[in-house]
């Protein structure tokens, strides 16, 4: 048995003899009362699809009297994030397994809309440590790692003799180059008013050496650091580094920006790369990846991603169990990621060579993943991922000044957390 099926057979046996002795688990009573088997419903989202359909194809073939039916959700993050809070408000039994955004596991957590899993059973250098700590609300464990990723710097190789390290280096880099490139510009980034500005914003300040909220959940966004970080962005605007209309762009538009020329650098995630290098692109074998950079080294990206735990008002639970260790583990995840790109939390699949083959930029992002952060981790993230837009858009347009946003967005993290 190879180790990745050993510790998802761990973490079955360890999740059912909690459920036995009615464990601690967020789900209360409802754990035990629930604690049944049958066949469940695993809430997904589209662009999962296909791999997902193939695992679960798998799962069933092999338990005919608990088959696991595929649950779309809406394209859109907060939408799906809406459904599973409806869901478990009215305690409905609809979904079994539920994919949850890296950072909402706090909020579903502390709800008790999700069922606590033993911790001990997954810390293992087989998860990419960083990837395990969004799983986690107060030191314990809520929800499974399954797939990571933080953001890549895409660059023109056939312009670009090596990816920069810094700011500087990014900015000496294109004064060389763009001159003699009509109509290009230097760098792309997700600054439109949404939650990519606020994964813009995060990795801007860790990329200077700051945070957003330090170990203890305090803001800490009136530091040399944080000024750095949103100056590297405000500055990059008003300087052209940025184009001017990079402050309406989202993925599809650094894709585009990239893919048509009209930037040397891009910030974006590995999904990005099966689509510059495809053959119908016009940048097809001209583009590759590295870290992102930041203000004297190597950047610090915002750690993203998806984990899978189990509702705390289903009442097939010890299936759900069952199925969630069977799909997390190495063997499903490597065949998952063979379909799919979107990268995964296993270490060792990092260093698959068939994976690496038709994945080149998997050690980069590995390199990336490894220096990441999680977006500000609290139970109210809806508020405080509202709050920073609201801040550091008007920066951006030059309504406000960086240390005018940064002192606003002090004040009103510092109530928010309080609550």
């Amino acid at each position: 048995m190879t180790r990745p099926l050993m510790l998802a057979g761990a973490l079955t046996l360890a999740l059912a003899a909690t459920a036995a002795c009615g464990g601690g688990g967020a789900g209360g009573d409802q754990t035990a009362a629930g604690d049944g088997r049958g066949p469940i419903t695993f809430t997904d989202t589209q662009s999962h699809e296909e791999a997902s359909r193939k695992v679960i194809d798998a799962w069933n073939a092999a338990h005919p009297d608990e088959k696991v039916t595929l649950d779309i959700q809406p394209k859109d993050a907060d939408s799906q994030r809406q459904r599973l809070i409806n869901n478990a408000q009215t305690k409905s039994d609809a979904m079994d397994v539920i994919m949850l955004d890296a950072v909402w596991t706090a909020e579903f957590a502390a709800n008790r809309w999700v069922d606590e899993l033993p911790a001990d059973t997954v810390k293992s250098d087989d998860l990419l440590a960083p990837t395990l700590e969004t799983a986690e609300y107060r030191g314990k464990l809520y929800a499974m790692p399954w797939l990571t990723g933080t953001g890549l710097l895409y660059y023109r190789k056939d312009l670009v003799d090596k990816a920069p390290t810094t700011w500087a280096e990014m900015k000496e880099t294109c004064d060389k180059v763009l001159p003699k490139q009509k109509g290009m510009s230097c760098y792309a980034g997700l600054l439109d008013k949404y939650e990519g500005l606020t994964v813009s914003f995060a990795e801007a300040v860790q990329s200077a050496g700051g945070t957003v909220l330090d170990d203890s959940g305090t803001p800490t966004l009136e530091t040399d650091a944080a000024k750095a970080g949103l100056n590297f962005l405000v500055d990059g605007l008003k300087s052209g580094l940025i184009p001017k209309e990079g402050i309406t762009f989202k993925e599809d538009e650094v894709k585009n920006a990239l893919q048509t020329g009209k930037v040397l650098f891009a910030r974006s995630w590995a999904s990005l790369y099966g689509t510059a290098n495809a053959p119908d692109s016009p940048v097809t074998g001209k583009v590759d990846v590295a870290p992102i950079p930041g203000l004297d080294g190597p950047g610090s990206g915002t750690l993203g991603g998806a984990n899978l735990a189990i509702s705390a008002f289903s009442k097939h639970k010890a299936t759900a169990r069952d199925f969630l260790a069977f799909f997390t583990a190495g063997e499903q995840m490597k065949t998952w990621a063979t379909i799919n790109s979107t990268p995964v939390a296993r270490t060792g699949l990092y260093d698959d060579q068939d994976l690496i083959a038709k994945y080149p930029y998997l050690r980069s992002l590995k390199e990336g993943v490894l220096k990441a952060k999680a977006r500000p981790v609290a139970v109210k993230y809806g508020d405080v991922t509202s709050a920073i837009q609201n801040a550091v858009y008007p920066a951006l347009t030059g309504e406000v000044t960086p240390d005018e946003a940064l002192s606003g967005l002090q004040q009103q993290l510092s109530g928010l957390l309080k609550q």
